[in-house]
């Protein structure tokens, strides 16, 4: 009994490892080993019964908490633009316009993941809708089934970095930092990964040409009359767009943060693009190609939402939540004018949203009720003991932290991670100095790999659910196409965990990608801040929390007894003493 109430908080830890390893669900066996450790706990004295009257009063706390209601909105956004057919416009006309070039539909592909990633923040929805649609079309064309199944896989993932993703709502709540910042901080990362999985097809289009053929000519539909491909049009009005979008951004004032920057400047250059393609049409200029003015208006849209859900968070116009429900609302819109709204439709985006926002509440309920009892046997002292004192200080401290998180990632996905590691790694880091909206950008870059490595990886089974599991007559070209295996799928997702483990170390040696984005923090010079207390002739203190005059001794017990939890704060310290 003396060992077990002296080593109370890693026995703890590692029966929740037992009951996960067990196969039991998540939220259930945090919540299973939060109380079964701590009725222990109280009965060998080591915690005071009004510990667990404190449980009630922290998850209503789960309920209150209006951070959260952005999971339920994105998650429907998502699951409309995907079901609406957007993902299949922007393939069909990405991939026609790179089509000519070596390795052109796997720079489609990424490109559309990355789109895809700043409107629906969902990777099982933007893997499954390119797998469904690009993969049929890259192995018909000759791709490497493995470079084909990787760059799929990989872009689906950037939905776990690129805002607006569930992952930094989440990591932003458990690190007790605002989502806009980690989505400001977040931004620059994302596009950085983006063009490093650009780099990666450039290199296999140069050394492996064979791998990543061009589309024949006669798959190019998108042409003039004459047989043109119509670029030159399309680069005009690109380069239009960019000079006016260049030049509006630098007459912003110096000092606005990079990715208000960027996404104003963006909005500009897409909206003289939209009105001078509308003007052509409208008015039969002719002066545009058919590839220009079916870019401009597949494009157009999903960038019109960005701006409306990232621009607005960005600016500082709306809340996260707020921007979720104007997402919401532009993907309803987005569907009604494709005229793919209908009740069916409704009815799966809102049954799975709801299924997984219920996920998402119930493993947070669990975690709750876990680091409650985690707290009460003193478990972060003995977490921030552990790692305080590894060799290196911060730098040791993050080695080990993202060794530690890739492992863990084989055997349990973001969502549980950020619950269950989270917590523990965060008061540690605080207390070594490093900036936790940084640290949350970089965990959620690490947490992705838990979507991509064998032989757990989430978005290689979403794959694997789309992929060809027989061979099969390609109903374009007649012939014969073999089927995908699993082994092609985990070997095509090897060289991108790579690269995202390379992004991990980019971020740590190159800090300011993160806090680049996040503009110039005010400085507070201490010296110059006053504070003033009115006295009444009684001597009793005027204290506007109390709403009421109290002496000064009493003021301090009124706010204990306000709060629940301050009347034992400190019995932990001593109850942990055999």
């Amino acid at each position: 009994m003396e060992f077990l109430s002296a080593n109370m908080a890693p026995i703890m830890f590692l029966g929740l490892v037992c009951f996960l390893l067990m196969g039991y669900s998540v939220a259930f066996s945090l919540g299973a080993c939060g109380l079964a450790f701590g009725f222990l706990g109280i009965e060998l004295g080591l915690l005071p019964p009004a510990l667990i009257q404190a449980l009630p009063l922290r998850i209503f706390g789960i309920m209150q908490n209006d951070t959260l209601l952005a999971i339920p909105f994105f998650t429907f956004m998502g699951l409309i633009l995907e079901r609406s057919g957007m993902a299949e416009d922007l393939l069909d006309t990405i991939g026609q316009l790179f089509g000519p070039i070596r390795g052109g539909l796997a720079f489609a592909v990424i490109f559309v993941g990355a789109m895809l990633a700043a409107t629906t923040g969902v990777v099982a929805a933007s893997v499954i809708s390119m797998g469904l649609i690009s993969l049929p079309i890259m192995l018909r064309y000759g791709y490497d089934r493995r470079i084909a199944s990787g760059v799929i896989a990989a872009s689906g993932t950037l939905a776990q970095i690129i805002p607006p993703s569930l992952v930094l709502i989440i990591m932003a709540d458990q690190l007790g930092k605002s989502v806009g910042d980690l989505y400001k901080g977040a931004f620059i990362p994302g596009f950085v990964l983006t063009g490093l999985y650009v780099g990666f097809i450039v290199l296999v289009a140069i050394f492996r040409p064979t791998w990543v053929p061009a589309l024949p000519k006669e798959a190019r539909t998108i042409r003039e009359d004459n047989g043109d491909s119509g670029l030159p049009s399309l680069g005009l009005l690109a380069l239009l767009s960019t000079a006016l979008a260049v030049t509006f951004a630098k007459t912003r004032p110096e000092g606005t943060p990079t990715d208000e920057l960027i996404v104003v400047s963006m909005c500009v250059g897409v909206g003289v693009a939209f009105v001078l393609s509308v003007l052509n049409k409208a008015l039969g200029l002719k002066l545009l190609s058919r590839m220009a003015e079916r870019v401009t208006f597949v494009l157009i849209p999903p960038l019109a939402l960005i701006f409306l859900v990232l621009g607005t968070i960005f600016l500082g116009i709306a809340t996260p939540t707020e921007g979720g429900a104007m997402g919401a609302v532009g993907a309803l819109i987005m569907a009604v004018s494709r005229q793919r709204l209908s009740m069916n439709l409704m009815r799966q985006a809102m049954d799975s949203t709801m299924k997984l926002s219920c996920f998402v509440v119930f493993i947070l309920i669990g975690s709750t009720v876990f680091s409650l009892t985690f707290q009460g046997v003193d478990g972060p002292h003995w977490v921030e003991h552990l790692l305080t004192s590894l060799p290196g200080g911060q730098v040791g401290f993050l080695i080990v932290v993202n060794i530690l998180i890739f492992v863990l990632a084989f055997f349990l996905d973001f969502f549980e991670l950020s619950f269950i590691v989270v917590p523990l790694l965060g008061p540690v880091a605080d207390k070594l100095g490093i900036d936790l909206v940084w640290f949350g950008v970089l965990l959620a870059v690490n947490m992705q790999t838990s979507f991509m490595h064998p032989p757990f990886g989430f978005a290689l089974f979403y794959l694997r659910s789309v992929a060809p599991t027989k061979d099969y007559k390609d109903r374009v070209t007649g012939k014969m196409t073999a089927k995908v295996t699993t082994g092609e799928i985990y070997w095509g997702s090897v060289p991108f965990v790579i690269i995202q483990i390379i992004m991990v170390a980019l971020i740590i040696a190159f800090p300011a990608l993160v806090s680049g984005g996040l503009g110039k923090q005010e400085a507070i010079n201490v010296d110059n801040v006053q504070i003033e207390a009115q006295q009444d002739p009684e001597g009793a203190v005027a204290d506007p929390t109390l709403g009421m005059d109290a002496p000064a001794s009493e003021a301090g017990a009124s706010a204990a007894e306000e709060d629940p939890m301050a009347a034992f704060k400190d019995l932990p310290k001593e109850g942990s003493k055999p």
